[in-house]
């Protein structure tokens, strides 16, 4: 059993070097403990409630404990500081116990949950005041303020302007009502196939509801009326209860439009039914949501597809229009992104259709066919600023007239797409110089080359080219050059083996301190760009080639590698997530700067994060983590 003498000893063990023990005598250190008591939380536990009087300061000693506000309108959660062991709570009355300033009856103050099993000592203003004279607690405690205050006036400035920034728009508080058509055709459960296609042909509908008794039992698109009907060979006197989607997601009238757009995208549909109550009152489609964006997508479109010499570098400005309309918007960024990618897919289409027009008025004529394709951001489709040219040309064997032809067609595309707004590539992947163009033969020969002389130099060309996408050209040739790149792929794996070794050397962060917080972070920010996509990206070419994919977006390897049960289905929909969310942070800070002219920097900075943004940043790395990981293992695997 142990003695008072020695339990007092005990319990002064963990706090006698802390600033407001350290150096006072044992005697004086126990009377001083005495006056304090030790306290102990279970995981989420509550350490101080937003109304509770703050009597003292308490010492963490042992687990991790969180500060937060919370939002009384919504119940969300904001996450100021992570309190670890040897930190302390409370400062916020240190100004009522020296006298400066008197407590406010009802002021409403942080709470403080224990996020672990936690240890405190509480200390009250007591022993402070006993210990005042000391300059060592002075400086303690002016530290402490004062390192709080740099990071809280930082880190509020930062979210206010990023409150200013992504602030709210009209377009969010538009309700379902205001933009929905009230104009349902409707039929019943044993109305005919043939009818019901009849109604859709003379109303010029994509959709048709089915009711019965008032209440929806389902609806029936124009992909059932081929998928069900035309490919299964239902008869036209079938009924419609048998081909349509039974039970179908509704959204309230009085719903908000980013509510109906969220479902509309996320959950992959394009009609969804409007009720008030139980009562069917209409219809929302993609294009009603889309309506004032699509009216400025088919202006943009209609640019592109006039577009000559002079009036190429007016398209940038009209798509940049798009692009911002869609983020203020808030659509989820990979259909952002997909409408994006579609309108540059136009403009590029554009460009080489213009180029081929100027070498024909100069009486070159096309000595045989070619497949023109496009590598980094755009061939993954997540261009969303006109940054550099990443592209190369495929054309016939054709000997010295064919190379002499697609020489000035890649010199002419070059030109034309810097006229567009694409910076000229400051490593020169383009089709303009020699390196990359090319005979099917003589690409046959630089993907032989970089794969059995796997330099640095090549590892790095490879990895820009692996992320190619076929964009303009003949499909037939874009076939015969992907069975090219697989008869190559078949005969390297040492080269792939290279390519994991570039991974295993560079590996995503981890972040492992208490990111929640958005003070006394260890690391300040992250290089979205170098530190998470690239090795994401490159992880996924890897992993793709290895099961005989060439090319194709991100989003594309992650199918097909969760179809070969690489990925299981549940680590596949995190993975979709992880870069989604990822790329929503990279591109909107990107947008941002792009907008008010200040230097594009793909490093966020955390203090502009809020707890939910910084809690899905570190999820999503961790989730990201892991296809390195497997990298990795399959490597290990083929080696042994």
């Amino acid at each position: 059993m142990m003695d008072q003498n020695q339990f007092n000893l005990y319990n002064l063990e963990p706090v006698r070097f802390h600033p407001l023990f350290r150096g006072v005598e044992p005697e004086r250190a126990l009377s001083l403990l005495s006056l304090c008591e030790f306290r102990h939380y279970e995981k989420n536990e509550m350490i101080l409630g937003k109304d509770k009087p703050r009597e003292g300061l308490l010492l963490m000693i042992e687990g991790l404990s969180e500060v937060f506000v919370r939002n009384e309108s919504n119940d969300r959660v904001e996450v100021l500081e992570v309190v670890q062991k040897g930190e302390m709570i409370g400062f916020s009355r240190l100004a009522d116990f020296l006298g400066v300033s008197k407590p406010v009856k009802g002021e409403v103050m942080v709470e403080v949950k224990a996020v672990s099993a936690v240890k405190v000592l509480y200390i009250p203003f007591e022993v402070i005041a006993k210990r005042w004279d000391d300059p060592g607690v002075h400086d303690y405690l002016l530290t402490q303020i004062a390192i709080r205050l740099k990071d809280i006036y930082s880190s509020l400035a930062e979210q206010v302007k990023l409150a200013r920034d992504y602030g709210e728009n009209d377009t969010i508080k538009i309700r379902v009502q205001d933009i929905m058509s009230e104009k349902v055709v409707v039929v019943t459960p044993i109305t005919t196939v043939q009818e019901t296609a009849r109604l859709m042909h003379e109303k010029r509908i994509s959709s048709v509801l089915v009711i019965e008794k008032e209440i929806l039992k389902g609806i029936i698109t124009e992909r059932d009326m081929v998928a069900r009907v035309v490919a299964r060979g239902v008869p036209m006197t079938a009924a419609a209860q048998e081909i349509m989607t039974p039970n179908p997601l509704s959204i309230s009238r009085f719903a908000y439009y980013y509510d109906a757009i969220s479902m509309i995208l996320l959950k992959g549909i394009k009609h969804l039914p409007v009720m008030e109550d139980s009562k069917l009152v209409g219809i929302l489609t993609l294009s009603d949501l889309l309506r004032k964006k699509s009216e400025n997508v088919m202006k943009t479109i209609q640019k592109i597809e006039q577009a000559d010499m002079v009036s190429l570098p007016m398209v940038k400005s009209a798509i940049y229009e798009v692009l911002d309309t869609l983020l203020r918007d808030r659509v989820p960024i990979l259909k952002t992104l997909e409408i994006v990618t579609n309108l540059y897919d136009r403009l590029v289409l554009r460009i080489v259709e213009l180029s081929i027009q100027k070498l024909q008025a100069s009486g070159r004529q096309q000595p045989c066919s070619f497949a023109f394709y496009q590598m980094g951001s755009s061939g993954r489709k997540e261009q969303f600023i006109l940054t550099d040219q990443d592209h190369f040309l495929v054309y016939e064997d054709d000997g010295k007239k064919g190379n002499d032809y697609f020489a000035e067609l890649g010199k002419e595309i070059t030109k034309n797409m810097e006229s567009a707004g694409y910076a000229r590539c400051k490593g020169l992947m383009m089709c303009s110089e020699q390196e990359w163009r090319g005979s099917l033969a003589a690409w046959e020969e630089r993907l032989r080359k970089w794969m059995l002389q796997s330099t640095n130099d090549n590892l790095l060309l490879a990895q820009n080219f692996f992320s190619y996408r076929f964009i303009a050209g003949s499909n037939k040739l874009h076939e015969r050059f992907e069975n090219v790149i697989s008869t190559q792929m078949e005969r390297s794996k040492i080269f792939l083996f290279r390519l994991a070794q570039i991974e295993k050397e560079n590996p995503m962060p981890n972040l492992d301190q208490p990111i929640r917080s958005l003070f006394k972070l260890e690391r300040k920010n992250l290089d979205m760009k170098k530190e998470v996509l690239f090795p994401c990206h490159h992880s996924l070419q890897i992993l793709s080639l290895l099961q005989g994919k060439q090319s194709g977006t991100p989003m594309e390897k992650i199918e097909w590698l969760m179809n070969k049960r690489v990925f299981s289905d549940a680590f596949a929909q995190d993975l979709k997530e992880a870069v989604s969310h990822i790329l929503t942070l990279y591109v909107n800070q990107r947008w941002q700067h792009e907008k008010n002219g200040s230097e594009r920097t793909s490093t966020i900075s955390f203090t502009r994060l809020s707890t939910r943004e910084k809690e899905e940043l570190f999820l999503s790395l961790k989730t990201l983590r892991e296809i390195q990981r497997q990298v990795f293992t399959h490597f290990s695997l083929l080696l042994s």
